[in-house]
C-alpha cells in the first residue's frame, strides 16, 4: 500500500509577529534597503516551520542576492523603458503635456503603450521569482529547481491573456492550467521531474460562482441602464460581492485540482484539499479585526500628533514620523500573524504526498546558479510578502 505523508506546519503567531515587526522597522529606518534581508529572514522562518516526515524545509537565499538582483533589474528596466519611449517619440508619440487635443491624445496613447510594454516583464518576473525560490529551497539537503525557460512562459502568458481577454474571462481556466503546466513540467525535486496532469476543462466547475457573479452584475447594469437605479445598484453590489467570493473560490479549487494532479518521477504524487470557507472566514474576520486594531493605533498616533502641536516643529515631526512607522510595522506584523500564516498553514496541512516510500531513490541535483534572485519581481513589486 502506498505510504502517505501529511506535511506539518508549526504556527507560531508570536514568533512571526516579532520577526515581521522588527524587520519592518529596520526596512523603514534604512529607507527600504533592509527589505531584501527582511524578506529572506521571513522566508527562512516560514520554510523552517514546514516539516515533512519530521524534517524541515530550508531556505538558502540571501539578502545580498536579492539586492544585487534588484539593482540589475532596475538597470535593465531603465534601458528597456527608455528604448520604448525612444521608439514612441520616433513615431511622434511622447509624454509631453499639451493643451492641443491631438497632442493630448498622443500622450494618452503613449502612456498606454508604455504600460502594455511592461506586461510581458510581469510574466517574466513571475517565472524567474518562482525559479529563484525553488532553487533556494532544500529538504533533507536535496534541492528543488526549475529549468531556464522564462521567455517561453512569457510567450504563453501573452497568448493566454489574449484568449482570456477575447472571451471576456470565460477561458480563464485555459490560462490557469496552461501556465501552471508549463512551470510544473519544468520543475524538479532533486533528480526527479514534476509533471502536471489533468485537463484545463476540468477547472470550469470551479468558475461557477465567478460566472454567477458576472451574470448578476450584468443584470444590475441593465437595471441601471433602464433607470431603475436603486434596485440596479443593490443587484450590482450583490453581483460584485458574489464575483469576489467566486474569485477566491476559483483560486482555492483550482489550486486543489492542479496540486492533486501533480506527480513526481519515481512513483510520488501530491494531493490537496483546502477549504474555501476557511480561507474566506479567515480573511474576512481577521481583516475586520485588523481594521479595528489599525483604527485604534492610528487614532493614538493622531492623538500624539495633536498633543505635540506646541513642541518644536522638528521634535514633533520626528516623533509623529516614528509613531507612523511603528503603526505601519505593527499592522504588517498582525496581517502576517493573523491572516497570511494561518492561510499558508491551512494549504500545507491539507496537502498529502503519496508514494513516500520511494523518496529515498531521489538524488541531488546541481545548484541553479543562474537564478536572478527575483530582481524583476522586486523591481515591479510583484514579489509579495514572502
Amino acid at each position: 500500500m502506498s505510504e502517505r505523508i501529511t506535511p506539518a506546519f508549526e504556527e507560531d503567531t508570536n514568533g512571526i509577529f516579532k520577526l515581521v515587526f522588527k524587520t519592518s522597522i529596520l526596512s523603514f529606518l534604512t529607507l527600504g534597503i533592509y527589505r531584501f534581508w527582511a524578506t529572506t529572514r521571513i522566508r527562512q522562518y516560514l520554510w523552517g516551520s514546514v516539516t515533512i516526515d519530521d524534517d524541515p524545509l530550508e531556505y538558502t537565499g540571501t539578502g545580498m542576492e536579492k539586492l544585487l538582483g534588484f539593482l540589475m533589474a532596475i538597470i535593465i528596466l531603465t534601458i528597456y523603458l527608455g528604448l520604448v519611449q525612444f521608439l514612441l517619440t520616433f513615431v511622434g508619440l511622447n509624454f509631453t503635456i499639451s493643451d492641443d487635443p491631438e497632442d493630448a491624445l498622443n500622450q494618452v496613447v503613449s502612456i498606454y503603450i508604455s504600460l502594455f510594454a511592461v506586461f510581458p516583464l510581469l510574466a517574466f518576473a513571475t517565472y524567474r521569482a518562482r525559479r529563484y525560490k525553488m532553487s533556494r529551497t532544500l529538504w533533507r539537503g536535496i534541492r528543488f529547481g526549475m529549468d531556464r525557460a522564462a521567455w517561453g512562459f512569457v510567450g504563453r502568458w501573452i497568448l493566454c491573456s489574449i484568449v482570456q481577454l477575447i472571451t471576456l474571462g470565460i477561458l480563464t481556466p485555459y490560462k490557469t492550467f496552461t501556465l501552471e503546466k508549463y512551470m510544473a513540467d519544468r520543475s524538479y525535486f532533486g533528480s526527479a521531474k514534476l509533471h502536471q496532469g489533468g485537463t484545463w476543462t476540468a477547472l470550469f466547475p470551479a468558475m461557477k460562482h465567478v460566472f454567477i457573479g458576472m451574470a448578476i452584475s450584468l443584470v444590475g447594469g441593465l437595471l441601471i441602464y433602464m433607470e431603475v437605479f436603486v434596485v440596479g445598484l443593490i443587484v450590482t453590489t450583490v453581483g460584485y460581492l458574489w464575483f469576489t467570493i467566486g474569485t477566491v473560490d476559483y483560486g482555492v479549487k483550482s489550486f486543489a485540482y492542479l496540486t492533486s494532479h501533480k506527480t513526481i518521477e519515481g512513483g510520488l504524487s501530491l494531493a490537496s484539499a483546502p477549504s474555501t470557507g476557511f480561507i474566506i472566514k479567515k480573511v474576512v474576520l481577521m481583516s475586520l479585526a485588523l481594521m479595528l486594531v489599525t483604527s485604534v493605533i492610528f487614532g493614538l498616533v493622531a492623538g500624539v500628533s495633536y498633543g505635540l502641536a506646541n513642541l518644536s516643529p522638528i521634535v514633533s515631526i520626528v516623533i509623529v514620523a516614528l509613531s507612523y512607522i511603528i503603526g505601519i510595522a505593527f499592522t504588517e506584523a498582525l496581517a502576517m500573524a493573523w491572516i497570511t500564516m494561518p492561510i499558508l498553514a491551512h494549504y500545507i496541512t491539507t496537502s498529502q504526498i503519496a508514494g513516500f516510500e520511494n523518496i529515498g531513490a531521489i538524488q541531488q541535483r546541481e545548484a541553479d546558479a543562474g537564478a536572478d534572485a527575483e530582481g524583476f519581481a522586486d523591481a515591479l513589486d510583484i514579489g509579495g510578502a514572502f
